[in-house]
C-alpha cells in the first residue's frame, strides 16, 4: 500500500520526537570522542596513537555490549505496544492487564541486568587475554607503555557499561529516551572535565596524559549508571515497574530468550566494529602518522554512525510497539519513513565534513602532515555514508521485529569476506596505502545495507503470508 504525505509526515514526526533526544545522546558520544582525540593529540603524538590503537580494538568489547543489550529492545517494547493498546481501548491479548503488563517490563529490565552482568565475565575473559598479547600485533614499540595501562584502566569500565546498556534500553522501550540523553551528556561533560584535570595535571592533579583520559572515563562510567540507577528506584515515572523488578525472579526462559535475541546483534555489530579495529592493525603496520590520521577520521566518521544509529533505535523501539500490537503494516511504513530521515542525516554530515576536510587535522593534531592525510580520507569516508545509513536503519528494523537468525551471517559475509579481504587488497596487493584500506569501508557497509534491506522485506512478506493461511 502507498503511504500518502500526511501518513510519511506522521512517522517522521513520531520518530523524529522519539530519536532525537537519542541522537542528541549519541551526539554526546561524539563530542567526548571528539575532546578525547583533541585533548590526548595536542598532549602529544604517540599518545593519539596510542589511543587509535587501543580504543578500535576495545570498541569490539563496548559495540558487541551495546549491540548485546538492544536484545532487550524487541522484548519490553513489544509489551509496551501490548500496554499502549491496552490504554487505548483495543487490548492485543485478551488477557493483558495493566499491573501485568507493567510487572513483566519491570521482571525484563531486572533479567536483563543478571545477563549482561553474566556476558561480562566473558567479554573480560577475551579482552583481558587481547591485552596481554597486545605486543605481538606489530604495533611500533614506542606505544605500547602507553597502550597497556590505558587498556587496563578500560577494561575494568565495563561491567559499568554492560549495566548501564540494560538501564537504557529499558528507558527507550517504553519510549522515555529524555531520561538516557540527559545521563549521557552529563557523564561525557564529566569525562570532558576529568580529562582536562588529569591530562595536563591541572588544580593539582597528577599530570598522566593518556592513563589519565583512561581514568577519566572510568569513573564517568561508574557514574552514569550510578545516576541510571538512582533514578528508576526514585522517579514516579518507574514507579509502576519497580513491583515487577522486585518481585521477579530471572528464570532460564528469560537468560535464553534475551541471549537469543541480543547474541546475533551483539556479534553482527561487533564483526562490523572488528572490521574497523581489525583495518586499523593493517594501518598500524603503515607507521604513526597514518594510525593518528586513521583516528581523526575514525573519530569524525563517529558523527555519522552514532546519528544514524540514534535515529535507528527509535525505528527499532517503534517497529517493536507495532509488532507487539500486531500491525505490521505500520512496521513496514516505520521503516521506511526512518530510512528517509536517516538517509537525510547522511547527506547533512558528508557536506559538514566536505567544508571542513582540510581543517579537521589541525584541529586534532598539530601535524600538518597528519591534517594532508585526513583530508585525503574524505573522500571514502563521503561515499560510505549511503550504505551506512542503510545497514544501520534495516539493522534495526530486523531486531524491532525480532528477526536477528541471518544478522550475524550477513555480517560476516559484509565485513570479512567483503570488507576485510578488499582493505588488504587495496592497501598492500595494490599500495594504495592508508586510502586503499579505507575505500574498503564503501564496499563493506554497502553490502550489509542491501542484505539486512532484502531480509526485512522478504521477513514482512513471509509473516504476512503465515497470518493469511491462519
Amino acid at each position: 500500500m502507498m503511504l500518502t504525505g500526511k501518513r510519511y509526515l506522521q512517522h517522521y514526526k513520531t520518530l523524529t520526537k522519539l530519536g532525537m533526544p537519542i541522537v542528541a545522546g549519541q551526539l554526546g558520544v561524539i563530542v567526548l570522542g571528539f575532546a578525547d582525540t583533541l585533548m590526548v593529540g595536542r598532549y602529544s603524538i604517540e599518545g593519539l596513537a596510542a589511543a587509535s590503537f587501543v580504543n578500535n580494538l576495545f570498541s569490539l568489547a563496548i559495540v558487541f555490549s551495546t549491540g548485546f543489550s538492544y536484545g532487550l529492545t524487541p522484548v519490553i517494547g513489544g509489551l509496551f505496544g501490548r500496554l499502549k493498546a491496552l490504554q487505548g481501548g483495543s487490548p492485543t491479548e485478551p488477557e493483558d492487564t495493566e499491573e501485568a503488563l507493567y510487572g513483566q517490563i519491570g521482571g525484563k529490565l531486572k533479567s536483563a541486568l543478571w545477563v549482561n552482568a553474566a556476558k561480562t565475565v566473558l567479554l573480560l575473559l577475551i579482552m583481558g587475554a587481547l591485552c596481554l598479547n597486545i605486543s605481538r600485533l606489530g604495533q611500533p614499540e614506542e606505544l605500547l607503555p602507553l597502550m597497556k595501562p590505558y587498556f587496563l584502566v578500560l577494561l575494568c569500565s565495563l561491567l559499568f557499561v554492560m549495566l548501564f546498556n540494560a538501564f537504557k534500553q529499558f528507558a527507550e522501550s517504553i519510549n522515555d529516551t529524555v531520561t538516557p540523553m540527559c545521563i549521557l551528556i552529563g557523564g561525557n561533560l564529566f569525562n570532558i572535565f576529568g580529562n582536562w584535570l588529569l591530562i595536563y595535571g591541572k588544580l593539582g592533579c597528577p599530570e598522566m596524559g593518556l592513563l589519565g583520559a583512561g581514568i577519566s572515563t572510568l569513573a564517568s562510567r561508574i557514574l552514569m549508571l550510578v545516576a541510571f540507577a538512582v533514578i528508576f528506584m526514585t522517579s514516579r515515572r518507574y514507579r509502576k515497574y519497580r513491583r515487577g523488578f522486585a518481585q521477579s525472579r530471572t528464570g532460564r526462559e528469560d537468560f535464553l530468550q534475551l541471549n537469543r535475541l541480543g547474541m546475533p546483534v551483539g556479534l553482527q555489530m561487533g564483526m562490523e566494529a572488528s572490521s574497523f579495529s581489525l583495518s586499523t592493525v593493517m594501518v598500524g603496520w603503515l607507521g604513526t602518522l597514518p594510525l593518528a590520521a586513521h583516528q581523526v577520521m575514525l573519530t569524525v566518521s563517529q558523527l555519522g554512525f552514532m546519528m544514524y544509529y540514534g535515529m535507528s533505535a527509535a525505528v527499532a523501539v517503534r517497529t517493536s510497539n507495532y509488532m507487539g500490537q500486531g500491525n505490521r503494516e505500520e512496521v513496514r511504513n516505520t521503516a521506511a519513513a526512518g530510512f528517509h530521515l536517516v538517509l537525510a542525516m547522511a547527506a547533512l554530515a558528508s557536506v559538514v565534513v566536505l567544508l571542513f576536510r582540510n581543517q579537521l587535522g589541525i584541529i586534532f593534531a598539530d601535524s600538518e602532515e597528519v591534517a594532508l592525510i585526513v583530508a585525503q580520507l574524505v573522500i571514502p569516508f563521503v561515499i560510505y555514508q549511503f550504505g551506512d545509513a542503510m545497514q544501520s536503519c534495516y539493522a534495526n528494523a530486523l531486531r524491532g521485529i525480532s528477526d536477528v537468525k541471518m544478522v550475524t551471517l550477513y555480517a560476516f559475509i559484509a565485513y570479512f569476506v567483503v570488507s576485510l579481504p578488499s582493505a588488504y587488497l587495496f592497501g598492500f596487493i595494490f599500495d594504495w596505502g592508508l586510502m586503499g584500506i579505507w575505500f574498503s569501508f564503501p564496499l563493506g557497509l554497502t553490502t550489509a545495507g542491501l542484505l539486512f534491506y532484502t531480509r526485512f522485506r522478504r521477513s514482512l512478506k513471509a509473516r504476512a503470508g503465515a497470518a493469511t493461511d491462519l
